[in-house]
């Protein structure tokens, strides 16, 4: 019998790569989504797939659903969306967290929460290893994201701890590719479609901040992996890319693939905003066999490709 799994989020960026890959892997599947930052057209590709399932939801709400296993993926994860409802995220994060914990409860399910890089702040240590408690604002404008995240792990190592539920916690790292929304503000797609409109690129700070860019595929191979790996491996495990680029880097590399002939303007550095950030992917490499395999120039080749036929639609 397969397995009935259940994606909250699903279709969002991550979720919707998440939904093809659980269904060509012969999974049934419930994608649950408040289309706040999730669109149907990301999942338009499934929907007359017999194994696969749609319904619009809220997770700060309790699910009652029959299930097996439980990505819980919903949350707005861009600064600008995010902060545009600061409360309502985190009530996203940690309502979500206990209706979705309280349901793999009562089925008995395996539970995988997506948490973030953001837990660990502006990080004094790089990169940044899984025992690193992190260098969090719990005041700041990002702290609805971030202390949200923190709170929906320490719930999962309660139920885990008091319930002994079967849970699974990663940390998600930079992550871009076909799907995400054009207007998120996140550094790939901001680049990617200022550069095709032929728009000066916004850089914040002096561009000498680094992040690492895991192309979605490497990373919904990683969450598939962790999902599967031994009841023992609870996490939270790093995965992300740790090839780290400064934005002026990665602002090159994506005019050179566009070809295009935007200028570079320098805007103030946003209030917390994590001057470095990369991952120390030991954990994933031993227990999960898991490293990335899609390198930047590709990947970002892949995600032009998918804005260029957006913006001409």
């Amino acid at each position: 019998m397969s397995e009935r799994t259940l994606v909250t989020g699903g279709a969002g960026f991550l979720g919707s790569h998440l939904c093809d890959r659980l269904i060509e892997a012969g999974h049934d599947v419930l994608c649950v989504d408040n289309y706040y930052t999730g669109s149907k057209q990301n999942v338009l590709q499934l929907i007359d797939n017999p194994r696969f399932e749609l319904m619009r939801h809220d997770v700060t709400f309790p699910l009652y659903v029959e299930v097996d296993r439980i990505y819980n993926l919903a949350c707005p994860a861009s600064p600008v969306h995010y902060q545009a409802d600061p409360v309502q995220t985190t009530k996203t994060s940690v309502h979500g967290a206990i209706n979705m914990l309280g349901l793999a409860k009562r089925t008995g399910a395996r539970i995988l929460q997506a948490s973030t890089s953001e837990v660990y702040g502006d990080p004094e240590i790089h990169p940044q290893v899984e025992t690193y408690w992190g260098r969090v604002n719990p005041v700041g404008i990002r702290s609805c994201y971030d202390e949200g995240k923190r709170c929906a792990e320490t719930l999962f190592f309660d139920y885990w701890r008091q319930h002994q539920l079967e849970i699974k916690v990663m940390r998600i790292f930079n992550t871009y590719g076909p799907r995400m929304h054009p207007n998120d503000g996140r550094v790939v797609s901001n680049f990617i479609v200022q550069a095709l409109r032929g728009e000066p690129i916004t850089i914040y700070g002096d561009g000498t901040q680094t992040r690492s860019f895991c192309y979605v595929d490497d990373l919904v191979e990683g969450m598939i992996r962790l999902m599967n790996s031994p009841v023992e491996l609870t996490g939270p495990v790093n995965i992300g890319n740790p090839g780290e680029y400064t934005m002026l880097e990665l602002a090159e590399a994506v005019l050179k693939l566009v070809g295009g002939k935007s200028k570079l303007v320098f805007e103030p550095l946003p209030s917390d905003d994590p001057k470095q950030r990369q991952p120390d992917i030991s954990v994933a490499k031993e227990h999960l066999g898991w490293e990335p395999k899609v390198a930047l120039e590709d990947g970002l080749r892949e995600t032009i490709a998918y804005f260029r036929s957006k913006l001409q639609a």
